[in-house]
């Protein structure tokens, strides 16, 4: 299923046979103006989306901010002109969709600029915490905020956690099958806890090492150790795990890479819009 189709199923999805209220009370032949409203502050997103589904329903768009652009309180994000009863049909839809986006766009932001007023090189990643079906949409919100969107799918890259290992039994074998079986073109990430495990992985191949819920004096511990063994160089490393808005500066200040978070996709506010016909 490509985009456009994808979003025309939400839209079906949400009218079933029929918008009964709208063919009800307005005329089948009645052109409006409307216009998205946004009534908080933030960063917009997923304009390029409705974009699509406007175009779908014949309506014109007039002027709209792009994905990324700054927003204020009050202020129009878009402008659009066509059919009443298709503006009012999919009204719900296509707001649920950038309210979510932007709420995620938004706090991604946040995020960024708080860790890189102390690092001004590292990264703010999503993770697969997300709502089913709505993966792609949730992550492209990220990238809109300006940070990673990291994996999409099971297939982008190699991911070894712990109920991985705890099948295989023991982490430089994990990665030994997995360099086997994948082409050179996937990295391969690995999952750790402690500090043995994380240097075991640097030192088996891996790619990426993600301190999983480790404290940030732990992790500065080891990385010490891996700049003293002169192989901190050979790997991405990356910290996820319980970290929030409240936490985010001690784990910029740990020398890691990446930060991933879920909370930006799983615990980010809506950004409050609404649609006013003009």
């Amino acid at each position: 299923m490509d985009m456009k189709d994808a979003l025309m199923q939400m839209i079906l999805d949400d009218i079933g046979f029929e918008d009964i209220t709208t063919n009800a009370l307005v005329p089948p032949d009645l052109n409006i103006k409307a216009r998205i409203i946004s009534r908080q502050k933030g960063l917009i997103a997923g304009m390029d989306l409705v974009k699509i589904i406007l175009e779908e329903f014949q309506i014109k768009i007039i002027k709209g901010k792009k994905d990324g652009n700054p927003i204020k309180a009050n202020e129009t994000v878009m402008e659009f002109e066509g059919n009443a009863r298709s503006i009012l049909t999919i009204e719900r839809t296509i707001l649920n969709l950038i309210m979510r986006m932007s709420g995620i766009a938004t706090i991604t932001s946040q995020a960024l600029k708080k860790v890189r007023s102390v690092n001004k090189d590292i990264i703010i990643a999503g993770t697969r915490k997300t709502t089913p079906g709505l993966q792609f949409y949730e992550k492209k919100a990220v990238y809109a905020g300006g940070g990673d969107p990291h994996r999409f799918r099971l297939d982008d890259c190699v991911m070894i956690k712990d109920n991985h290992l705890i099948v295989v039994g023991d982490i430089g074998k994990a990665i030994k099958k997995a360099k086997e079986y994948v082409s050179f073109t996937k990295k391969i990430e690995v999952e750790v806890e402690n500090e043995d495990d994380a240097i075991k992985a640097v030192k088996s191949g891996a790619d990426i090492v993600m301190f999983d819920n480790m404290s940030p004096e732990d992790i500065k511990k080891t990385i010490k150790i891996l700049k003293n063994e002169k192989i901190r160089d050979n790997v991405i490393l990356e910290a996820s795990g319980g970290i929030n808005l409240s936490n985010i500066l001690e784990y910029a200040l740990t020398g890691v890479d990446i930060i991933s978070i879920g909370f930006i996709t799983h615990s980010a506010s809506t950004l409050d819009m609404s649609l006013e016909i003009i």
